[in-house]
This record gives structure tokens, sequence and C-alpha cells, in this order.
């Protein structure tokens, strides 16, 4: 009935089909009308609810599905029926290609159940995969870096506290065989290297003067002095111990030293920022002398030893000529180190030697660093301006500091405080001289500072 149209359009899609002595002995007809055999095939065939018609004595009787007891009369008979039934002749296709639902054949679907297990297994399966693979990429990213790390000797500058030993063709190698020099110390020249194709930037110095010490002597003392690790100290990250050579690396400072600042620069650093390097200066000299493990005196404190880094931090550099001061010893023998200018008095009296010579040689470095020149200084027009110590404290007496400045807006009383800070610093006896510790109060303001007494020149 679907596919029914009705009347005349129903031609094409069906034909009647004649059967001859066919009754239905339980038939039950929806209608019953007079007309002839030909008429009763037609209306059979245009009327959509007939599916047969059976004529018989002038009456066609219709009739639907379904079609039970079609009997065939046999032999002679009285009653004489015809049977028309209505055939069709396309498919069950619809005009627009489709099938009616009603015709389409009934599948049974699935299991939800079983849809969402299948599902459920397919993700995990997919994620084992994808884990599997990415820990494989990883694994082999990581052997690729180590042999990587390997071959150019990173040093892992990333925040591990202890020392790498690099041999001297590695550093030979990051330096492109020393080619660009940074600078020379007292014990040998820096120059300017790379590790990791470029990515971390070192300072190397290779020792000129040959080191007594045996090499695990040596060994020992650079591993002591690795573990000191302080924002204003500059980092060491490793040695090469081989034969009779002797080179340590350092983190790379790319700003210069504070003598280059101080006396080299067209523009003289601003108050502030000269009362910050001060404070800075300080502090490490303090770490190394009350807070790391092994205490440490510098013995060699002076601008040139005093590096900034890109964020302009003043940081102290050079262990090079460093005593380590074992257990609880607060003095130690040593032959003559340090800088000429910067080395306190008992340097050259023969006598033990404290961590009051680095509060000396940070005495000198305070005062240059206040006014931006060097303590001892030949250039100048008027002799009594020579020493720049004894200047100072003929201007702190008569208080005139402020024509010391040139000009320059500084806070008074921050200018008289580290003035004073400084000659005390200075002072010849080492009894006078105020700890590091005391020092950073001072310079603070935590402590009060009184006049100290008037500095030679012994020591210069």
């Amino acid at each position: 009935e679907a596919h029914c149209k009705g009347g005349k359009d129903n031609i094409p899609l069906y034909n009647i089909t004649t059967l001859q002595n066919i009754v239905w002995t339980t038939g039950i007809f929806y209608s019953e009308e007079l007309m002839s055999m030909s008429a009763c095939s037609q209306t059979c065939l245009e009327d959509c609810n007939c599916e047969a018609a059976q004529f018989s004595d002038g009456v066609c009787r219709k009739q639907k599905l379904p079609l039970w007891h079609l009997l065939r009369q046999q032999g002679d008979n009285d009653v004489s029926s015809t049977v028309f039934l209505k055939m069709g002749i396309r498919s069950l296709e619809a005009d627009d290609g489709t099938v009616p639902p009603e015709l389409k054949p009934q599948i049974k679907g699935k299991d939800p159940t079983l849809k969402i297990l299948l599902l459920t297994f397919s993700l995990v399966a997919c994620s084992c995969a994808l884990l599997a693979i990415s820990g494989v990429f990883i694994f082999k990213f990581r052997v690729l870096r180590y042999k990587r790390l390997l071959e150019i000797g990173n040093l892992g500058l990333t925040g591990e506290l202890t020392l790498t030993s690099f041999s001297y063709n590695e550093l030979k190698r990051a330096t492109n065989g020393f080619k660009e020099e940074l600078g020379k110390g007292s014990f040998g020249a820096v120059y300017k290297g790379s590790l990791n194709r470029g990515r971390n930037l070192i300072a190397v110095k290779r020792l000129e003067k040959l080191v007594e010490e045996g090499e695990r002597e040596f060994q020992a003392e650079m591993r002591a002095i690795g573990r000191a690790h302080h924002k204003n100290l500059v980092r060491l990250l490793g040695y090469c111990a081989e034969d009779s050579k002797r080179v340590l690396v350092y983190e790379y400072m790319g700003n210069g030293s504070l003598a280059d600042l101080l006396f080299k620069s067209r523009q003289r650093p601003d108050w502030d920022e000269r009362t910050r390097i001060a404070l800075d200066v300080a502090r490490g000299i303090l770490y190394l002398h009350e807070e790391c493990e092994t205490p440490i005196i510098h013995c060699d404190i002076k601008p040139q030893n005093i590096l900034m880094d890109d964020y302009w931090r003043a940081k102290i550099s050079d262990f090079g000529l460093a005593k380590l001061l074992m257990g609880d010893h607060t003095r130690t023998f040593t032959v003559v180190r340090g800088t000429r200018g910067y080395m306190a008095p008992e340097w050259h009296k023969n006598v033990p030697i404290s961590a009051k010579a680095d509060v000396y040689s940070y005495g000198i470095v305070l005062l240059e660093t206040v006014f931006c020149r060097r303590n001892l200084d030949t250039t100048v027009s008027n002799p009594e301006e020579i020493m720049l110590s004894i200047l100072v404290y003929k201007c702190l007496v008569e208080k005139k500091l402020d024509k010391l400045v040139l000009g320059e807006e500084v806070d008074k009383k921050s200018l008289e405080r580290m003035v004073m800070v400084a000659l005390w610093c200075i002072q010849d006896e080492p009894a006078l001289r105020p700890s590091i510790k005391t020092v950073v109060m001072m310079l603070e303001g935590i402590t009060d500072i009184c006049i100290p007494p008037c500095p030679t020149a012994s020591s210069i």
C-alpha cells in the first residue's frame, strides 16, 4: 500500500494474473459488485486494497491479503469461477530510491554494553601505544643528549653545586685554542669559552705559574672552593689538573670588572648604584669569612677581581689566590699575596694573616667606589690629593666631603657613613678593624659609627 497510487496510476506497477476454476472456501470479501469479467479485473487493478478478485456468476468479489484456502475445482462442475491475482511488476523501492521503513528487513542492533567495551579497549590500547612510543623517543633523546654532553663537557649549569673535572683538550676546544683573552691576572690569563654548542659561555683561567701542590691536593682545594655558592661570588664551575697543567673554569661575566666601571667608563655609575655595589662586595666577603662551609680568606680583594654580571650585580672573582682556613683556625701563615695598594700592612711584617687582611682591602675598594678614583693617583695636580685615604680623612674632619664628589647629588649621611666605614677598615692594626659582619651592619645603618683614627700610608 505504501506504493499504491490508486486509479489508473497503478497500471504501470501491477499485472493481473488470471486463474480458472479457483474458489475460496473461507473467503471474506470486502466488496461484492455486479459487473463484467473484464471490469472485475480492471477494478481490482486500480483498487489499492484489492489483492485478488473472484468473478463468478457475474459478481466480482474483491479480497485483501492474506489469501487462504484457495481450491482448484476438479473435473466438470456447474460452478465456474475465475480468480484475478494482482502481481507487482516493479521493485519495492520508492520513486525517490528509498525503501519504506515498514518494508525494510528488521536488523537487531548490537548490545550497547559491547560497544562501550570495544570503545574502552580501543582507547586503552591507543594510549598504551602512545606512551610506549613516547617513552622510546624520550629515552633516545636523553641518551643522545648525554652523549653530546660527554663530548662537549657540559657542566650542568642549571644549579648543580659540584665541580666538573675537565681534560685539557676539552677546555682547549671550548676556548678555540685559548684564542680570546679577557684579561690577565697575577697567576694567569683568562680566556672566553663556550660549552653546549655556544649556549653557555664560560671564563677559563689558565694558571701559568707552576702550582706546587700535587694533583690530589689541588683537586681537594678546588672542591672546597666550589662548595662556596653565593649571589655575590663568581661561581667556580670546574677545573683541570692534568700533568702540570692547572686550569680553572668560571661562570662568564659579561659586563667587565668594577675597575672598568669606576675608572674607564665614560659615565660614572650613580650614587645608588655605587652604594649597592659596595654592599654586594661586603656581603660576598661576609659569606667567604663566616657563612660558607670552610672559611676562606680571599687575599686579593681589588676592583679588578670584582666582576659585574648581566644585571650589574657585583661578584667577587679569582679564588686562585685564596687560602683556606681549616677548622677553628682564624689565622694562617702564607707567602706574600695580593696586589700593591690593596694589601694590608701585616703582609710586609711576616706576621699571621687573618680575615682582617680582606677587610683592609675592602676599605680601599670602598673608598675607590665612593669617589670613582684610585686610592693612589699620581696624575693629580695637587700633591695633597695623591693619597685618597688621607684626603678623605681631612675632608671628613673638616666636614667638606661633598667637594670630593664633584657636585654630584648624594645623600650626605650615607656618604659620611660609607667614608667612616672605609677609614675604620684601613686601620694599620688589625685589631682596630671591624669584622666584615660589622662592616655590613654599619653600611646598612644598623650599627652606629664613631669617628675613626687617621689612617697611615705605611702599606702603600
